[in-house]
């Protein structure tokens, strides 16, 4: 063979080699940094610069995600104004939810027709409040929105941004479909009020998942425009703005369990998300003397949830929003994670309390009525990434939840398992 074929083919052999080993442009280079209230956006870069090298183990979490995000590709988009009766204003861009453990005491009659008078039964869910209301529709606009964006970034794969924009813009931008910034008749009670303070938590309890999955949108996602991302802005304030003003915000802030800790969470990630730091910080800080030290008692247990018929959920649901309410924590310079109260109190020793029954080691002594192992699953992973030695080693012992575990690719702790109001 002369030099110049020899030649051909090793040129040949090196481009074949070029294709295979060098990253591509978008690999190459760094995703943008979202600014996200709850997540890490620098580690969620690094974890996207990690997928773009290979990483196997993120590549199957990364199928999970996306799997999920698949599901929603040709769900909805869903609208406050669909419901078949306004919320009790008479406005269809009213928010509308009911009070799930409440249930009517007669069968309904023409005179009666919600079987009036409603008493309480509490962690006894009526199938009614699932139709009819706003609740189901905007727990999947909450859901989805997050799942799209989180597989936009990780993936690069427009679909995932488009159908987010789509959700987005139909539930809260555009003036025939919107819902008016407010809860003014959430968990309403047929017959005997209209909304209630309580009903807030609808949105605390995944709200910020919404305000996370914008900050990802707004780094360059295709098809969502910069006119949306301050149009979202500009509700989210507006929503801020009821939150802190409105009788049944101020109610929901001085509740003493869960609604409390979800109400402060969302209250610092909508400020930290409008640009007001300050009250973010203060928040957070106010939430060790205001929130852990009444909460959690000096054994890690939660005594109010404990009281519960879901006492197991309830308590991983709390501390939910306390390891959120701590990654914000984060972001203005407040570690959550070591503080202690006046009886050694704090989250380091509610997660641990938990880690008997998380890991399978111990049965749960307190009621419940469901109890799933894997509803421990983000927060046992969010106290290991604290530093907590004895969570770090109980991860391997975690049960996986339905889906997989995806701490990897969205550490922030997430409700596993059902949520009911």
């Amino acid at each position: 063979m002369s030099a110049r074929p020899r030649l051909g083919v090793l040129l040949a052999a090196v481009a074949t080699l070029t294709a295979v080993f060098v990253p591509s442009a978008a690999a190459r280079s760094a995703p943008a940094v979202p600014k996200t209230a709850v997540l890490d956006g620098t580690r969620l870069q690094q974890t996207k610069l990690r997928l773009d090298r290979g990483d196997p183990q993120l590549h199957r979490a990364l199928r999970n995600l996306t799997a999920r995000a698949d599901n929603w590709l040709n769900q909805g988009p869903w609208t406050v104004v669909d419901k078949p009766k306004p919320a009790p204003g008479g406005d269809v861009h009213d928010y509308l939810s009911q009070a799930p453990y409440w249930w009517p005491t007669t069968t309904p009659t023409a005179d009666n027709p919600w079987g009036c008078p409603y008493v309480q039964r509490d962690g006894r869910r009526n199938p009614e409040v699932d139709t009819g209301t706003d609740r189901q529709e905007v727990e999947k606009v909450f859901d989805s929105t997050y799942d799209l964006a989180l597989a936009w970034y990780y993936s690069g794969d427009g679909c995932y941004a488009r159908k987010a924009d789509q959700v987005l813009r139909t539930w809260f931008l555009d003036p025939a479909t919107r819902m008016n910034p407010n809860l003014n008749h959430a968990q309403f009670i047929p017959c005997k009020y209209d909304g209630r303070a309580i009903g807030i938590i609808d949105f605390s309890q995944s709200y910020t998942s919404v305000v996370d999955a914008i900050a990802i949108l707004n780094a360059g996602a295709p098809g969502w425009t910069k006119t949306d991302g301050t149009a979202m802005a500009r509700w989210n304030s507006d929503f801020l703005g009821w939150l802190k003003n409105s009788a049944f915000g101020r109610e929901e802030g001085a509740a003493a369990n869960n609604h409390g800790t979800f109400y402060d969470m969302e209250l610092a990630a909508l400020a930290y998300a409008t640009g007001d730091t300050a009250l973010a910080k203060r928040t957070v800080l106010d939430a060790r003397a205001k929130r852990i030290d009444p909460q959690i008692a000096g054994d890690g247990s939660q005594p109010q949830e404990l009281a519960r018929t879901r006492s197991w959920h309830y308590s991983t649901f709390d501390l939910v929003a306390y390891t959120r309410l701590a990654a914000i924590g984060r972001h203005v310079g407040v570690n959550l994670w070591t503080y202690q109260g006046p009886d050694g109190q704090g989250l380091l020793q509610a997660v641990d309390y938990l880690l008997p029954a998380a890991t399978g080691a111990a049965a749960w002594a307190h009621p419940e009525l469901e109890f799933y192992r894997y509803a421990a699953s983000d927060i046992v992973h969010a106290a290991a990434d604290a530093g907590d030695a004895r969570a770090k080693a109980a991860v391997p012992k975690l049960e996986a939840p339905p889906g997989g575990d995806l701490w990897a690719l969205r550490p922030a702790a997430e409700q596993l398992d059902s949520i009911t109001g």
